[in-house]
C-alpha cells in the first residue's frame, strides 16, 4: 500500500539516497484529532512529541531532533539540527478558502550559519513550517510529473505535487520568495532572517491562500487543494552546521 507522507526539502534528491523512508511509528494517543485540528505541543508531557506528530527522514542521515520540553515555564517544541536532517509531520486534511490562516510562535536561538538556500549545497536552515498540499500532478508537466511518479515509485510513498514552507533565513531578505534548489515541488517564503530576533518569540499569522497563490500560481489553476500535512523541519546537513529553533502551537483556522 502507498502511503501518503509529507517530505520537505530533499525528497527529489538523487534516488540512490531516498530509496526507502525511516519514518518512527507515531506514539499511542487516545483519540484522532478533528479534522483541520494540529495537535498543540503545550499540552504534551516533556518528551517526544504527541501523535499523530511523528518524524520523518531520509536513510543513512543523522536526525534532526524534536522534543517537548519547558522553556521560561512554557511547554514547547524544541528543534535541534546538528550536521543533520528531518522533520517533524502531522497528517490532516483542511479545505482551505479565503479565510484560512496559519498561525504560530517560533523563535531561533541559533542560525545556521553558512546557509544558502539558492544553492544545494547551502540548502539548510534552523527553522521551516510547511503546509503539504493535495495537488494533482496531471496538471503539471511531463517532466515534473515524471520525477514525482520515480521518487513514489522509489520511496513507496505518496509524495506531495507541492509544499510551502515559510523559513527563518539567515540572510535572505524578509518577504523573498524562492523555489527550493533541489525540486520545484517545494517553494518557501523567508518571513524572518538574520540575527535581530535570535532569542525571541515572533508571532506569525498567514493568509494560506494567498500564499500559496503567490508561489504556486504559476501552475494552479483551480481552486487551493486540501491541506494534507503540517511538517516543522530543520536540516543542517548540507552545510555540516547546526541550529537551535523552539516553537509554540500551531493553529488552522478554517
Amino acid at each position: 500500500m502507498i502511503r501518503r507522507t509529507a517530505l520537505t526539502p530533499g525528497y527529489l534528491l538523487p534516488l540512490a539516497l531516498a530509496g526507502s523512508l525511516l519514518m518512527a511509528p507515531p506514539p499511542v494517543r487516545a483519540e484522532e484529532p478533528a479534522a483541520g485540528t494540529v495537535t498543540p505541543f503545550s499540552a504534551a508531557p516533556p518528551g517526544t512529541p504527541p501523535g499523530p506528530w511523528h518524524f520523518v527522514t531520509l536513510p543513512n542521515k543523522v536526525a534532526t531532533r524534536y522534543t517537548i520540553v519547558d522553556l521560561n515555564g512554557e511547554r514547547v517544541l524544541k528543534v535541534e539540527a546538528n550536521q543533520s536532517y528531518g522533520n517533524l509531520a502531522h497528517p490532516l486534511r483542511l479545505s482551505a478558502s479565503d479565510h484560512t490562516t496559519l498561525s504560530w510562535r517560533w523563535r531561533v536561538d541559533k542560525l545556521v550559519e553558512a546557509a544558502d538556500l539558492t544553492q544545494r549545497s547551502g540548502d539548510d536552515a534552523a527553522a521551516k513550517l510547511c503546509l503539504s498540499f493535495d495537488f494533482s500532478p496531471e496538471h503539471l508537466g511531463f517532466a515534473e510529473r515524471a520525477k514525482l511518479r520515480l521518487a513514489r515509485s522509489a520511496t513507496g510513498e505518496e509524495v506531495p505535487a507541492e509544499t510551502l514552507c515559510y523559513v527563518w533565513d539567515n540572510k535572505l531578505p524578509a518577504g523573498s520568495r524562492i523555489v527550493n534548489a533541489f525540486t520545484r515541488r517545494l517553494r518557501l517564503i523567508v518571513l524572518q532572517t538574520g540575527p535581530q530576533k535570535l532569542g525571541q518569540w515572533v508571532a506569525e499569522k498567514r493568509n494560506v491562500v494567498a500564499d500559496y497563490q503567490r508561489v504556486f500560481g504559476d501552475e494552479s489553476t483551480g481552486p487551493v487543494p486540501d491541506i494534507v500535512d503540517v511538517v516543522v523541519s530543520a536540516d543542517a546537513d548540507n552545510t555540516q552546521g547546526n541550529g537551535l529553533a523552539y516553537f509554540g502551537d500551531i493553529r488552522l483556522a478554517p
